[in-house]
């Protein structure tokens, strides 16, 4: 988890903060947080709770806006204001993990007596003079610092790992300041999130800008989360003069160069493995994959299609060999997962089947985060190669016998950890889903699990179902899969 802040005023510059200023303090609020995370090594049971604080700035019809990292998986939310020693029940009303984003409601209305609704401002331009308020470490007051706004461009957000705008200062970086506003001029221009913590880098804070925070409030005027759209389609740079050439491109033209058409998506049966996007929504893309926003503002052409709600359509003009045509596809919503690795998931509990003593489990980004900060390093090589194979109908997502609870159904196989399921009896595994079913409704004598590159394991499928009840005794396990894990009108 990220916490963002930035270098303190000094003592002279307090003293001359202006009246607009001193307003806006009476609308920032310090946010309590006890949460439980589950444990996805032993998928069965929760972590010990834990305790955290962070940010956050009334906006209108009495919403508190914050990231939604300072509220995952919440159990217990309590908000304080600025001089106020009294602490109030929250709740998460609406919540977008994908822009780290959440609006909290307070049901005691008294909270909200002389704190007034900041309004959310533009994107102010580069080398502008900023202020952060919030409550970071290192005391218990509200902390106003300031910094200045050095660039605009896409970054990966790091709660959940999407690609979207985000805008840079020139600030230090401390735990408690997550989610507290950025201000210009009186207005919300921006909500701080992360930092980058490398020893090569110095005072660079990130802030979510006003064009995803007004993109988050719209999706939540019906209290649906929609999220951001995706046509269906990835790219990839196209710079080289050959590679232009090759594909039907003049020396005038640009754009990206389409590798992967998904099934069912939008681009489905339109666009095609390489085509050349030229333009979208009347933008032009360069061959580095970025358009021309304004004239202060140059970014990756994704950012054309975040800005779309779902539904709504997308000017596509794309080069097939040379001919040029234009489209309109319609803005759809992401995909479970485009890659066998389901994204990180938050506020939920985490799936998992347990079978013949063997540990099934979906591979997702909490899996393989849980490996620890460094998780791109120490999580097993096999997990992380799954992340660049492209999920399909015939195959949605990989499958992990994670571990084994030794006993005798399993003899032989004790120190099998962190193996993929490629089939079961000759059957290739679709998804989680699928996988559970083939083991649950099966009739065969063995359940042969298979690895991508021959390995098997193979189990007596009636000593599996004889001895389920003894393991989960054994290793104090409540039940034999996660809840809800079988519908009732499941069908495989």
């Amino acid at each position: 988890m990220f916490f963002c802040t930035v270098s303190l005023i000094s003592q002279t510059a307090v003293a001359q903060l202006t009246d607009e200023l001193r307003d806006v303090e009476r609308s920032i609020v310090k946010i309590y947080t006890t949460t439980a995370d589950p444990d996805y090594f032993t998928p069965w049971r929760l972590m010990s709770p834990g305790q955290s604080s962070g940010s956050g700035a009334v906006i209108s019809d009495q919403r508190i806006l914050t990231n939604a990292h300072v509220v995952a998986n919440a159990s217990y939310i309590q908000v304080q204001k600025h001089n106020d020693p009294r602490r109030f029940l929250a709740e998460v009303e609406f919540v977008s993990h994908a822009s780290d984003l959440a609006l909290l409601r307070v049901d005691d209305g008294s909270f909200f007596d002389d704190t007034p609704a900041l309004k959310i401002g533009e994107l102010p331009q580069a080398n502008t003079e900023v202020f952060v308020f919030g409550f970071p470490v290192g005391g218990r007051t509200l902390s106003i610092t300031k910094g200045i706004l050095s660039r605009v461009e896409h970054q990966v957000y790091a709660h959940a790992g999407n690609y979207l705008l985000a805008g840079q200062i020139d600030a230090a970086i401390n735990p408690g300041n997550s989610g507290g506003p950025v201000i210009v001029d009186g207005q919300i221009a921006g909500v701080v999130m992360q930092s980058v913590a490398s020893g090569r880098t110095e005072s660079l804070g990130y802030f979510v800008p006003p064009d995803i925070i007004e993109h988050v409030l719209t999706d939540a005027q019906n209290g649906i989360y929609d999220g951001f759209p995706d046509l269906g389609f990835r790219t990839q740079d196209l710079e080289s003069p050959s590679a232009k050439t090759a594909y039907g491109l003049s020396e005038e033209q640009s754009g990206v160069l389409i590798i992967k058409v998904f099934d069912g998506s939008a681009a489905d049966g339109v666009l095609q493995e390489n085509d050349v996007i030229l333009s979208i929504d009347g933008y032009d893309i360069a061959g580095d994959s970025s358009i021309r926003v304004d004239q202060d503002l140059q970014t990756d052409y994704k950012h054309a299609i975040d800005m779309k709600q779902i539904g709504e359509q997308v000017e596509i003009t794309y080069s097939r060999m040379g001919r040029v045509e234009t489209v309109e596809l319609a803005a759809q919503g992401q995909q479970a997962n485009d890659t066998l690795v389901r994204p990180e998931a938050f506020d939920a509990l985490p799936e998992y089947y347990i079978y013949g003593g063997i540990l099934f489990v979906p591979l997702n980004m909490n899996l393989i985060k849980r490996w620890g900060p460094d998780w791109s390093r120490t999580a097993p090589v096999n997990l992380l190669q799954a992340r660049s194979q492209w999920s399909s109908p015939e195959r949605r997502e990989a499958v992990v016998a994670l571990q084994v609870l030794p006993a005798d159904v399993n003899l032989g196989y004790h120190d099998v950890r962190n193996w993929i399921v490629e089939s079961v009896n000759g059957t290739a595994v679709r998804d989680f889903s699928h996988f559970t079913g083939l083991l649950r409704y099966q009739n065969d004598n063995y359940s042969v699990f298979r690895s991508e590159r021959g390995y098997q394991i193979v189990i007596d499928h009636q000593q599996a179902q004889e001895s389920e009840q003894a393991i989960l005794q054994q290793y104090r396990i409540p039940a034999p899969f996660s809840e809800d894990l079988f519908p009732a009108d499941e069908s495989f």
